[in-house]
């Protein structure tokens, strides 16, 4: 049986890599454009690129020291599972990035033939990076359990391979959001509130580092977060399947995601843009396609082949939670609704009242898929016990493809449109590029829901593996240790995200001071006639967000190692528990909150009260450059951070019950 399932697994994988290729192909062949919009395509993917490998290199020293202490703490075989892990998460985010920031011009020039053809070139650019994720996801998963399964390691190896992946991730993250925000938020404070010229306006000197952000950020980012999300949720139902001793319950989440991924091409064949001409109808199209296949696929594993109907159930549950979670997300996000409109009508009277109504919507934005959690959670429970949850988290992970797919479309939109202003591109060539841009926004939001809603309930999941291991059954909370850990868990995410936010803030106040001083220095750039100096706001940005990332990695990895050996390990489950809600809800919030803001500043540029120029629209501008760093860097890193918190907790519980069993 281990054998056939494997080969699935990995053929799923190959095949799935194998259309990224040729999808990536058939972008990288189309048309660029004008040799202006290749010159400013260029300076894009060099930032991006540059950012990238220096980021990477930056860690190398970091990842070989952990790699060393588990390979003398733990084992060679463990070491050598979590550089892999590290290795196939910055890999998935360095091919899905590269695509990206060479579909973007592709997408400019396309969108000179209409909203349909765009939008195709921007679907399939982004496709590459969520089929890139899963399969080489599946690929290596394959490989790791191909050669440990059977050895007396093979648990902790494959924790190790999971911990790999979620260190990269969360590096990925608070790198990328860092580097991002701080581009956007000195772009926008000098340009639009001081200059009062345009977003993506060549005049501007951050608006280079601003369009590499959005790549280093939006789609390299997410790519790792959401490979680790993926990965480690595989892991954790493994876990649960190899603590009962079923081998069915070991392999089945790999024989569903292996399925899913397969049904994801189908789904990104399903995205046409229809008679409505709506850009966000043909997107959701992809994932209903997805969903529906994945579901009959589902339905003939678990029901059909296994007489599990339990099973089923469980993956039902996974696939809902999808859906709800998206909706309620964009009923938070896009302009469209009452919340977001609601911000913009409250940037009448000032950037107070904005701000004041723009974290209203933020905290109130966290009731739904709270209760949408809760309902997943009872309901898998009540099915299939916890292995029923780790199913339905499987399942929903299952579909991670193509909702990367959604999310990646965002940064090559938005800098499709950035190319098309800067080059001077007809003005019904910036409307298409604006048409797609407006829906990557809400794109980016939902799917940040998404992989908030998945990080949730994946750390669940680990949160069930770390008690079988830790050989917990249940967790005392009279208990004074463990209510210190409660504490510190809940904690953790308020510490972790004000040193993002404030990292933010440092950064973009050396990009605002280096973007007056070249409007102040640099005559003509007013007038056109000077050329800004876009590579020294690159490197500022650059430096900044590779000089704050390793003290918050750092504290995500020492906090349960500290706990667990001075508290113990119930004490370490409560750190756990604290961490996941209080995580959860500061990631729901900040992330919404953001999107909220984002979109009341478009619906304003879009005409409503007064439109752009307006008090209300300089208002919603401070509004949006606040809610920048919540919804980019700090709410999306949160994610890593809990799955983080878990895996580490993984490996602390194998070492310190296999020390308890030798004394």
């Amino acid at each position: 049986m281990l054998e056939n399932v494997l080969s699935l697994t990995a053929g799923a994988g190959v095949l799935v890599l194998a259309f990224a290729a040729y999808l990536a192909y058939s972008v990288l062949k189309l048309p660029q454009g004008t040799d202006k919009m290749k010159s400013i395509s260029a300076a894009i993917k060099e930032g991006a690129m540059a950012y990238l490998s220096r980021q990477y290199k930056t860690l190398v020293p970091l990842v070989l020291v952990i790699a060393v202490i588990i390979g003398f703490v733990v084992g060679f075989a463990p070491a050598v599972a979590f550089v892999v892990g590290v290795g196939l998460s910055a890999l998935a985010g360095y091919v899905g990035m590269n695509v990206s920031v060479n579909a973007n011009v592709r997408t400019a020039k396309a969108a000179e033939n209409g909203l349909a053809e765009a939008l195709g070139v921007a679907v399939k650019g982004g496709s590459v990076t969520g089929l890139a994720l899963v399969g080489l996801g599946l690929i290596g998963m394959s490989a790791i359990i191909n050669f440990n399964q059977g050895t007396p390691q093979y648990t902790i190896v494959l924790v190790a391979f999971g911990f790999g992946a979620s260190l990269m991730s969360l590096f990925a993250r608070v790198g990328g959001g860092i580097y991002t925000k701080a581009a956007d938020v000195g772009a926008d404070l000098v340009g639009k509130l001081e200059k009062g010229i345009p977003e993506d306006d060549p005049r501007n000197p951050a608006v280079i580092a601003d369009n590499v952000g959005d790549n280093v950020g939006d789609c390299a980012g997410m790519a790792a977060d959401l490979f680790e999300s993926y990965v480690v949720t595989i892991v954790a139902t493994m876990l649960l399947g190899l603590a009962a001793a079923d081998a069915t319950k070991t392999m089945l989440p790999l024989v569903l995601a292996a399925g899913a991924a397969v049904a994801s091409i189908v789904g990104v064949f399903c995205v046409r843009l229809g008679k409505s001409n709506k850009v966000m109808n043909a997107l959701y199209k992809g994932v209903i396609g997805t969903a529906a296949l994945s579901t009959a696929y589902f339905y003939y594993i678990t029901a059909v082949v296994l007489g599990d109907m339990s099973l089923f159930y469980a993956t039902l549950v996974g696939v809902a939670t999808t859906g709800v979670i998206i909706l309620i997300t964009e009923y938070y996000t896009a302009r469209e609704y009452g919340p977001v409109k609601s911000i913009a009508k409250a940037s009448q009277t000032g950037a107070a009242t904005n701000l004041i109504q723009g974290l209203a919507i933020g905290m109130e934005a966290t009731a739904l898929p709270v209760l949408t959690i809760v309902a997943a959670v009872f309901i898998a429970y009540a099915v299939g016990g916890m292995y029923g949850i780790a199913i339905a988290v499987t399942a929903m992970l299952s579909m991670t493809a193509i909702i990367i797919t959604l999310d990646a479309y965002g940064p090559i939109t938005d800098n499709a449109g950035g190319i098309a202003e800067m080059s001077g591109l007809p003005e019904k060539v910036r409307k298409v590029t604006d048409e797609l841009d407006a829906v990557g926004n809400t794109t980016k939001a939902t799917t940040k829901g998404f992989a908030i809603a998945g990080a949730a309930l994946g750390a669940l999941a680990l949160f069930a593996a770390f008690a079988t291991e830790a050989r917990l059954t249940s967790i005392n909370l009279l208990n004074p240790p463990v209510v210190i850990g409660l504490f510190l868990g809940a904690l953790l995410p308020f510490v972790f995200a004000s040193m993002l936010m404030r990292a933010v803030g440092r950064a973009a106040f050396d990009i605002v001071e280096e973007v007056r001083r070249q409007f102040r220095e640099i005559k003509g750039i007013m007038a056109g006639t000077g050329k800004p100096d876009y590579a020294r706001c690159v490197d500022i940005s650059a430096a900044a967000a590779l000089k704050e990332l390793i003290v918050p990695g750092v504290m995500a990895i020492v906090s349960p190692i500290i706990v667990g050996y001075v508290f113990g390990l119930e004490a370490l489950g409560g750190l756990l528990a604290g961490a996941i809600a209080s995580g959860f809800l500061m990631a729901v919030f900040m992330s919404t909150g953001g999107g909220a803001w984002d979109n009341a500043k478009k619906y304003i540029e879009g005409g409503a009260y007064g439109g752009k120029g307006s008090d209300a629209h300089k208002a919603a501008v401070v509004g949006d450059t606040v809610g920048d760093p919540f919804k980019d860097t700090a709410g999306p890193a949160l994610n890593s951070l809990i799955k983080v918190l878990n895996t580490v907790a993984l490996i602390v519980a194998g070492v310190l019950v296999a020390a308890a069993v030798v004394a």
